[in-house]
């Protein structure tokens, strides 16, 4: 017989008692829902702290396999892995959960996590989790800054991160960016500040986060088929500026930025600050005359601006959008009490990520491109603002956006399109009503019993867009599409698109 499972009132005051390291953690409850990096980071951790784990996930993998022993040899009290083992919520210890772990990406309709809730049982995600996890006696705690949007966010966590470290401060750039905050929280580092990248998903899943100052870059439809609707994704986004405590940076040039803001439960004191590519208005950053400046975090605000950096500071290719990111890890660091000699030490240190807008080659007078982290419509805009006669390799997983408004946008510098991806007829069809006169080359899917076929499709594409580009053209790859329908990522697929250009440029120069 199973052990008794404890009241609703028991499970919600204990869950409610942990919010430090030092809580009482050890026989809780809990089923972590998948076993990537977030759900290994989160397993790991409540094994160290002595709760009772189990470990479910649908992939069947080497790797998968690999980490499943690894957190069986740590004390998981199992870890199960098929695609029936996230059919049901299982049992721990010999009874119902207490709480549920849940990994960024797993769907609120997905079948063990709808079960959870049914049954009234809690389901955190990994930020939940390590907010609670954030104080430990002993240990200094990390403020943190917080950041969302459709697009920009690695790059701004990045540029944020620079700006703290330029000031002297232990800082990292935590969370959807790739280092999971659980893991931060665990090193032996006594972090001053973390700039913390947060995701729709991640946002969700979280109740209880109290940054000191939080941004929402920009939104644009995405991921609508996760959230449901575009509304749902406009109230997760929102949440980030929840009991924020000095300042919530809104896009000054978004509106929809600044509502969620007036609608924003925060702490009092907290100031809204908006950030704006134009010339700002008073309680904002903007650019004055070629330069970066501040009307919010001085004395003087009202008559003056301090500079912060100039725009020669972002590099050679910075567009809009980038310059846009500067303002936010600005008007972050800025609300944290940065000065402006380490913004623009920060800028002019900063590293723009692979991937984002990347200079790849010249060849024949025609630059190409690689912008594969630009995966839905918005991204891809901001990518094509920034040149004026574009050949557009575009195309791919679509998650249930809208392409119609981005053709429209950009019609009149298309000089060409290249569609890639398993079925991009959207992508074609709103082709075809915004741009009936730019032609468009389709390639085909490749051989799939290639191991990894995208590489021959990258090559197809590369190769067609270089015979309709001319001297002065950018071939640019801007898919608006997520990646996974013939990459293993958008990682795979822009370094895919590097190795046919450089293969396109090495047999340039051998026939010259």
């Amino acid at each position: 017989m199973g052990k008794p499972s404890s009241t609703s009132a028991e499970t919600a005051a204990r869950l409610a008692s942990l919010t430090s390291w030092d809580a009482d953690w050890s026989g809780l409850r809990v089923v972590v829902a998948g076993i990537g990096v977030s759900g290994f980071a989160a397993a790991d951790t409540l094994i160290e702290l002595g709760a009772s784990v189990v470990v479910v996930d649908a992939s069947v993998t080497e790797r998968t396999e690999a980490q499943a022993e690894t957190l069986r040899i740590v004390g998981a009290e199992d870890v199960l892995l098929g695609t029936g083992a996230v059919e049901r919520l299982p049992t721990v210890d010999g009874a119902q959960p207490e709480l549920v772990v849940t990994s960024p990406g797993w769907r609120p309709d997905q079948a063990l996590l709808a079960e959870a809730a049914r049954r009234d049982i809690d389901i955190w995600g990994d930020v939940e989790l390590a907010w609670r996890l954030r104080n430990r006696r002993g240990k200094k705690t990390a403020d943190w800054l917080t950041i969302t949007g459709t697009n920009g966010k690695t790059t701004t966590v990045g540029m944020a991160e620079s700006m703290l470290r330029a000031a002297g401060l232990k800082a990292a750039a935590v969370g959807n960016v790739g280092k999971p905050i659980l893991d931060a929280i665990r090193e032996p580092v006594e972090y001053d500040v973390f700039a913390v990248e947060l995701s729709s998903f991640q946002l969700h899943w979280e109740n209880s986060l109290s940054p000191v100052a939080s941004v929402v870059l920009n939104v644009a439809e995405d991921h609508v088929d996760w959230h449901g609707s575009y509304e749902s994704y406009l109230a997760d986004k929102a949440k980030v500026y929840a009991k924020t405590q000095k300042a919530c940076i809104f896009n000054a040039d978004q509106i929809e930025t600044e509502r969620m803001v007036e609608d924003a439960d925060v702490v009092e004191g907290c100031r809204a600050i908006g950030f704006t590519t134009g010339v700002p208005a008073v309680s904002m950053l903007g650019v004055v005359e070629g330069m970066l400046v501040d009307r919010a975090f001085i004395d003087e605000r009202r008559s003056h601006a301090a500079e912060l950096a100039s725009l020669g500071d972002l590099g050679a290719m910075a567009p809009r959008h980038m310059v846009a990111n500067a303002l936010a890890a600005a008007a972050l660091v800025r609300a944290y009490g940065v000065e402006p000699a380490a913004v623009k030490a920060g800028l002019q240190a900063f590293l723009p990520g692979d991937h984002r807008i990347q200079a790849v080659a010249t060849v024949g007078g025609v630059a190409w491109v690689n912008d594969s982290k630009a995966t839905n419509p918005h991204a891809a805009s901001a990518s094509l603002a920034a040149f004026e006669h574009v050949v557009w390799i575009a195309g791919g997983l679509s998650k249930g956006v809208a392409y119609d408004q981005l053709v429209a946008d950009h019609a009149r510098r298309l000089r060409a399109v290249v569609l890639i991806g398993r079925d991009s007829s959207e992508l074609a069809a709103a082709l075809r009503r915004h741009a009936p006169n730019v032609p468009v080359f389709p390639v085909e899917p490749g051989q799939t019993g290639q191991k990894r076929p995208g590489d021959e499709v990258m090559a197809n594409a590369v190769q067609l867009a270089a015979a309709h580009a001319e001297p002065g053209d950018v071939v640019l790859m801007a898919p608006a599409a997520a990646s996974m329908d013939q990459f293993d990522s958008y990682a795979h697929r822009g370094t895919a698109f590097i190795d046919a250009v450089r293969a396109l440029a090495a047999k340039g120069t051998s026939e010259e």
